[in-house]
C-alpha cells in the first residue's frame, strides 16, 4: 500500500487556530537543505517561491519538523483539545 493510500484513511477535525508556523522566512530562505520539505511524512511543509508554505490541516502531529529543522524555526504545538488528527484504523 503506498503513503498515499494510508494517508487517504487519516481524518482531521481542523481547527482554525494554527499550531504550526515558521518563526522567521528569512532563515528558512538561507536553509540549503530544507530537511522539512522531505522529512515530514504528511508533506505539510513545502517551498513555494521564495517562502515556505505551512498546510498545518494535513499535520499527523508527529514532531518530526521540530527535530529535522536545523534552526529550530519552527515553532510547533498540539492543537487545542478536540481538534487534530484522528486515526481509522483498519
Amino acid at each position: 500500500m503506498k503513503i498515499e493510500e494510508k494517508l487517504y484513511l487519516v481524518r482531521y477535525n481542523t481547527d482554525h487556530e494554527v499550531h504550526l508556523k515558521i518563526i522567521d522566512q528569512k532563515v528558512c530562505a538561507d536553509c540549503e537543505d530544507k530537511p522539512c520539505t522531505f522529512m515530514c511524512p504528511a508533506l505539510v511543509y513545502r517551498w513555494s517561491g521564495d517562502m515556505i508554505t505551512v498546510s498545518y490541516e494535513g499535520c499527523l502531529e508527529c514532531g518530526t519538523c521540530r527535530f529535522c529543522c536545523p534552526p529550530e524555526n519552527i515553532e510547533w504545538r498540539y492543537p487545542r483539545g478536540g481538534y487534530g488528527v484522528a486515526y481509522k484504523y483498519g
